[in-house]
């Protein structure tokens, strides 16, 4: 389930974000949440299985398409499927007419796109 960031789950957020290579370094890790707390344009999710935070995805908004700015999964939880259950109901809560992917998450969600499209297909 998607759970909207709020502040009270700073700590569990940049632990999440952490994992992210572009993300390691802590200073850089600091402007990244201040630009989600700050900035009315910056969205960032946490997704939660059971009781715990297992997930994270940060979307930067413009005209109701959310570009995937970070994306990523605690290690022990990847390959399950969460980050195209992520991208899924981003897609499917309606305040986002598109999906799309900045140039270092692309990769990545558009292999997950892709595979969520041929499962509506199928």
């Amino acid at each position: 389930m998607l759970v909207r960031y709020k502040k009270s789950l700073e700590k569990i957020a940049m632990g999440l974000l952490s994992f992210m290579p572009q993300e390691k370094d802590v200073k850089k890790l600091m402007e990244t949440m201040q630009s989600y707390e700050q900035e009315d344009n910056w969205q960032l999710y946490l997704w939660k299985k059971d009781d715990e935070y297992v997930g994270i995805v940060g979307v930067l908004e413009e005209d109701s398409v959310a570009t995937i700015q970070h994306i990523t999964v605690v290690p022990s939880y990847r390959g399950e499927g969460i980050a195209k259950q992520m991208l899924k109901e981003l897609k499917t809560c309606g305040e986002y007419t598109e999906i799309k992917a900045c140039e270092e998450t692309e990769p990545f969600v558009k292999k997950c796109l892709h595979s969520l499209q041929e499962a509506d297909e199928n």
